[in-house]
């Protein structure tokens, strides 16, 4: 018997009868069947229609020439945050980039994250180095 909250095995991922890593629901299977051999006829009507000026066709064509980009490499200088004193600078450079247009706000917020992620890093090293200086004066 396993501990409860644990109800499969330490190397048990789960259900033993489900679907194999990489199986194909017989929806999918049945639609390619259908498909199958019409791709390039199919491809050529829907660049038809786009070019006849249907909305969806090219809406179509274009999501597959040009895929909405997830992110983006952005260039921007963040001041250096060497202490936790350091945090306003970088926040006000952050808003300013997107008061100018430099960034957008979700931009920002990515990078905001990783300012964050830097600080707790400053903050656990500090507290780090303190407790290690109060131990050695404690030791003396």
């Amino acid at each position: 018997m396993t501990a409860r909250g644990r109800p499969f095995g330490e190397n048990n991922p789960g259900n033993p009868a489900g679907r194999p890593k990489g199986a194909r629901n017989k929806t999918a299977l049945a639609i390619e069947a259908i498909l199958d051999g019409e791709a390039e006829a199919l491809t050529r009507r829907a660049i038809e229609l786009a070019l006849d000026g249907d909305g969806p066709a090219l809406r179509l064509c274009m999501d597959r020439l040009a895929p909405v980009r997830r992110d983006r490499h952005v260039q921007f200088d963040l001041p250096a945050i060497d202490t936790t004193a350091d945090l306003p600078k970088a926040t006000h450079a952050l808003l300013q980039a997107i008061a100018v247009g430099e960034l957008t706000p979700s931009e920002a917020a990515d990078i905001g994250k990783a300012v964050d992620a830097h600080v707790r890093a400053i903050e656990v090293t500090d507290i780090h180095e303190r407790l290690a200086r109060l131990e050695e004066g404690s030791q003396r």
